[in-house]
């Protein structure tokens, strides 16, 4: 029994204690343009998510999200900054904390707990070029029923497919648990961090301003409102838009022309 803090530090053994590691993953989602060959349709908004190549087992030649160790001396929430750039080429856009996943054998090396970050960017802006391991891929599919999702990806060269079991845990809170029923081509548990991550925004964006992340400076209502649609999975009426948005735009005295479309009103997010 120790007779202060001083004596225990003094003379306590850190291999007295079991050790795990600590890491972070990283789910990128994009809604962006899908170009139209046709100039008279408006270009369809796609959700994508970034996934990066393994190199090196376990999971060798599987797709996973970015992520890596946590160094010893290194805070939590630089770790998903120093890995995105290196992972994937990514910096300077901003990331928030998901989840943290802990399950006992969610990584067949030792106990890894993880914290998933997430972040809504467009990939049509970005200033940098992506790692040749990293690749964006749609999602071509997200359909519940019965508490079954199945979500499938393509990158135009490779298809992902899983399917997850939900199941509430406490109704109160509206809280699921998601157990993995089956997954093809993605390491760990990332299927569980990509449906967590999904289901995270489109609550969020009922809630905060989260999509403006990835709308550029101006935008037409149409532009915003195919956004809404693409992340809750759902047409909205244009009244009901207009109410959700009313006070986080504003209109600007620019036009949008050209593309075989009437001219139309350009708005901006309005940040106060």
């Amino acid at each position: 029994m120790y007779n202060s803090e001083e004596e225990f530090l003094k003379n306590y053994n850190p291999d007295d204690f079991e050790k795990l590691s600590m890491t972070v993953d990283i789910l990128i989602i994009s809604v962006s343009s899908e170009e139209t060959d046709n100039y008279r349709k408006t270009d369809k908004k796609k959700m994508s998510v970034l996934l990066v190549k393994r190199d090196n087992y376990p999971f060798k030649d599987k797709w996973c999200l970015p992520g890596g160790f946590v160094d010893i001396n290194e805070e939590l929430d630089e770790a998903p900054k120093r890995i995105l750039k290196r992972e994937t080429n990514i910096d300077n856009i901003y990331l928030e904390q998901l989840y943290t996943f802990g399950s006992i054998k969610r990584d067949p090396r030792m106990r890894v707990i993880s914290t998933s970050y997430m972040a809504l960017i467009d990939k049509n802006r970005l200033k940098q070029t992506i790692n040749g391991n990293s690749s964006w891929f749609d999602i071509s599919l997200l359909e519940e029923k019965n508490n079954i999702v199945d979500i499938v990806l393509s990158n135009g060269i490779e298809t992902i497919k899983f399917k997850i079991e939900k199941k509430l845990k406490d109704k109160t809170t509206d809280r699921y648990s998601f157990k993995v029923l089956e997954n093809n081509s993605i390491a760990f548990d990332h299927p569980l961090v990509i449906l967590s991550g999904l289901e995270r925004l489109r609550n969020k964006i009922e809630y905060t301003d989260i999509v403006f992340n990835m709308m550029p400076e101006l935008f037409t209502l149409g532009e915003l409102q195919q956004v809404y649609e693409v992340i809750l999975g759902k047409k909205l009426l244009d009244p009901a838009f207009r109410r959700i948005i009313a006070k986080k735009t504003i209109k600007t005295n620019k036009m949008k022309t050209g593309e075989g479309h009437r001219p139309s009103s350009l708005f901006k997010y309005k940040s106060n």
